[in-house]
């Protein structure tokens, strides 16, 4: 078992009435890429400007590298790296000297940070850009400025505050492989993003947050085990009665079937061979069927089952 980089216990933050964190529980273990996942207003930001000490809480315990972390643990926070979700760059500045500022406020050394500022810059392939302002960079361009202005210090952990939003397929390609280079490296990372293709492709475990709370945390197979969906069958079909929808829920480990715009989706909560039972059964009824579709629960089926489908604010 690794060392544990973040430890959060029983952390508690409130607004006046409004429970942002509540009794939030994780560890983040060295060299994890860790996904933290949550509906809009689910507290992930509060718990990462807790665990950066950039917020007070109310109760609970924080340690980062070992150490509980303090506003003033400035030995931690020199071996942080943080890139949000809004790009956070200087517009007077060019791509280089934006880098050079960020990595100037934790290496001092001049020939070091120059090093440094390169190596970044070549990371997230804007060797072609050193010279162009922010304005004049497209917003994939910009985001990957934004991910080496957090990164050019070398941090040993780092947070990642929705990288890819809005960017083209090539950009966020590249900065996926970005991430997974930087902890071949060695950092430990914790990423946030509402593309769940996203958080399967590059997560090694995954923490699932509503209403403050950490609801479950596991590898994506560990997660799909917690579920009730575990298979999900689709079938088209002209026309079926009600009768045999009803007879449909009445087969073993189907708990839900519906039928909309001739397609039959059958959800199975356990079971080996669901799909022979239910194609005996239209079979038995002498009911035609055309393509049928078998499909393992997502993550994102985890996700919505885990925390609703209302919509949020």
């Amino acid at each position: 078992m690794s060392t544990p980089v973040i430890k959060v216990e029983n952390l508690v933050k409130r607004y006046k009435e409004l429970i942002a964190v509540d009794h939030f529980n994780l560890e983040i273990r060295e060299g994890e890429i860790l996904g933290l996942l949550g509906p809009n207003g689910s507290g992930k930001t509060t718990t990462i400007n807790c665990i950066l000490s950039l917020l007070s809480y109310d109760k609970g315990t924080i340690e980062v590298f070992g150490k509980e972390m303090q506003p003033d643990s400035y030995d931690s926070k020199r071996k942080i790296g943080v890139v949000m979700q809004n790009v956070a760059v200087f517009d007077a500045l060019n791509v280089y000297d934006n880098i050079d500022y960020f990595c100037g406020l934790y290496i001092k050394d001049k020939q070091l940070r120059r090093q440094y500022v390169e190596e970044a810059i070549e990371f997230v392939g804007l060797s072609d850009y050193k010279k162009f302002y922010p304005k004049k960079l497209s917003g994939g361009l910009l985001r990957r400025l934004n991910i080496a202005c957090g990164i050019a210090h070398k941090p040993k952990l780092i947070f990642l505050d929705e990288p890819t939003v809005a960017v083209d397929p090539q950009s966020r390609n590249r900065i996926l492989e970005g991430i997974l280079e930087l902890n071949r490296q060695g950092a430990t990372i914790v990423y946030t993003s509402h593309y769940m293709e996203e958080v399967e492709q590059i997560c090694t475990r995954i923490a699932i947050m509503d209403k403050g709370k950490n609801l479950a945390t596991g590898t994506t197979d560990e997660l799909k085990q917690m579920i009730k969906k575990k298979e999900i069958i689709s079938i088209e079909i002209l026309d079926i009665s009600d009768e045999d929808i009803l007879a449909l829920k009445e087969l073993k480990n189907v708990y839900d079937v519906t039928y909309e715009n001739h397609k039959l989706t059958i959800l199975c909560s356990n079971g080996k061979h669901n799909l022979i039972h239910i194609l005996d059964y239209l079979q038995t009824k002498n009911l035609s069927f055309g393509r049928v579709y078998s499909e393992l629960p997502t993550l994102n089926d985890v996700f919505l089952e885990m925390t609703g489908k209302e919509l949020r604010d």
